[in-house]
Order: C-alpha cells, then structure tokens, then sequence
C-alpha cells in the first residue's frame, strides 16, 4: 500500500464511520424540498450564479466528492442530462440513493477512490463540479486533478467551490481564535480521530482521518499543469464551511473564507 493509498483508505473508514451520525441528522424533506422549490437546488446563490453562467442544462456534469448526492441531485434539478457523482464512502452513497429516490430525480453514484478510478468511466462529461471539503481530503493534488481532468471532454469546464487556504491557519476553537494557529506552508497531514461533523459537535471517537493543508498556490499550479486553462480567480469573505468557522465573517480586518476558480479543458 502506498502512503497516498492509505490515506485514502483511513479516510474512507473515518467518513464510513460518521455517515451513522449523518444519518440521524439527515432531514430528508428539507432536501427534497429545496431539490424541488429552489433553482439551483442545495447549492448557495453564489455558486448557483456561477454554474448557470456556466450552463449546466442540456450538459453531462460530473461531481468528485460528492458526498450524500445533495449536490449532485442540485445538477440534475438545473437540467443536466445526465449527472454522476463519485465519492469514495459507500455508506454515504447509501444516502444519496435514499435522496434521489426521494427526490425521484435522475443521477448516478459511482463509490471510488478518485486516484483508482475504474478503466471503463467515462471521460466526456462537460461539467465538472467540486465544492467545500474535498480538496483538503486529498494528500496529491496533482494526481487528483490529473484524475478530474481525465474525466472531461475538450471544451468541458470545471467549477470549484471551496474553503479559502487562509481559513486553515485559524482555530474557531482555540482561546483565541483570531491569533492564527498554524503556518500557511504547513505540509504535515493534520490526523483526527474525532467525528467528520458539519455542526461543530464532536458525539464519540472515530477511525483515524487525514486533512491536508494546501496553498492557493498548490491549487492553482497543479489545476494548471494537469492540463486546465484558468479563467476565473474569486475570493470571498464568506463561510461555506462549518458553522464553528461564522466567526470570522464579517471583521473590520476580513480575510478571505471560500473561493470558486473556474477552469477550462482546452
């Protein structure tokens, strides 16, 4: 087993482990309801604006990390043709299919690590999706986007929504969470054995996770050299993340929460 491999392998059985958690939070009929009322299903006005501007309708989309499908779903509710989500838990892919038949929306989940993805995929989808809390899962970004760019065809873009790099030097939790904790160059994998939770609760103990910090420099760089053209940079100073993070929106001295980077396949 490689290094890279067996962190994929921890963190598979650490999310397989909180999907139990998830499960009992999970409130199927507020998803539902927002796949049905709202435009652009689960996702933020934000991001909403960025794939309609995209266009996504009449388009076979594709989305790496696609946790419990609420995303995915969202796609297929903004008229993708056709929509795959991949994620490598295959206790929260349970979910995504309690959700779309819920939802009675078409999409197809596709449990793997993104760095062994299967021989046979296809690789001709023209949107790409990836949205907060998967690059930080992710211990080489530079086989990671050489796998999502496998996965697109020429003319294809890919839209990223995700936490700020800046975010990962702070700790909500800390005595003094405005004092940043760690280097923005950190390279060692931060290990967990707490919970993956959304709402800052920590209900048990669980299998070893791995979060990587990685520079907006390391982003860009590796999206540029699997072959991606960038078109669009923008930094925000919104949370998209867990709620412990809400404490750092809205300062006199803001700094960046989240950012879309929007990529072409030439």
């Amino acid at each position: 087993m490689t290094e890279n491999s067996k962190f994929t392998a921890d963190n598979k059985a650490a999310w397989n482990a909180s999907a139990t958690y998830h499960q009992a939070t999970l409130n199927i009929d507020d998803i539902v309801a927002k796949l049905r009322d709202h435009d652009h299903g689960v996702f933020d006005e934000t991001f909403g604006a960025t794939l309609d501007a995209i266009g996504v309708r009449g388009k076979k989309a594709v989305q790496v990390g696609c946790n419990n499908g609420r995303e995915a779903l969202s796609l297929a509710k903004m008229g993708a043709t056709s929509v795959l989500g991949i994620d490598q838990s295959d206790a929260f892919l349970a979910q995504a299919e309690m959700l779309k038949n819920a939802a009675s929306l078409e999409c197809q989940f596709l449990c793997s690590d993104i760095y062994n993805l299967p021989s046979d995929i296809d690789a001709d989808f023209d949107v790409g999706v990836i949205t907060i809390g998967v690059l930080n899962w992710m211990p080489d970004l530079k086989l990671f986007f050489q796998a999502v760019a496998g996965l697109l065809t020429t003319g294809a873009t890919l839209a990223i929504y995700e936490t700020h790099p800046v975010l990962e030097m702070f700790d909500p939790d800390a005595a003094d969470p405005f004092t940043p904790k760690h280097s923005y160059f950190a390279k060692t994998p931060y290990a967990s054995e707490e919970p993956i939770t959304y709402d800052g609760s920590s209900p048990g103990k669980a299998p070893v996770s791995w979060w990587f910090s990685h520079t907006m420099g390391d982003i860009v760089t590796a999206a540029i050299q699997a072959g991606l053209r960038l078109e669009r940079l923008t930094e925000y100073p919104h949370s998209n993340r867990e709620v412990d993070f809400d404490i750092y929106e809205d300062r006199d001295a803001q700094v960046p929460m989240c950012f879309e980077m929007v990529l072409t396949k030439p």
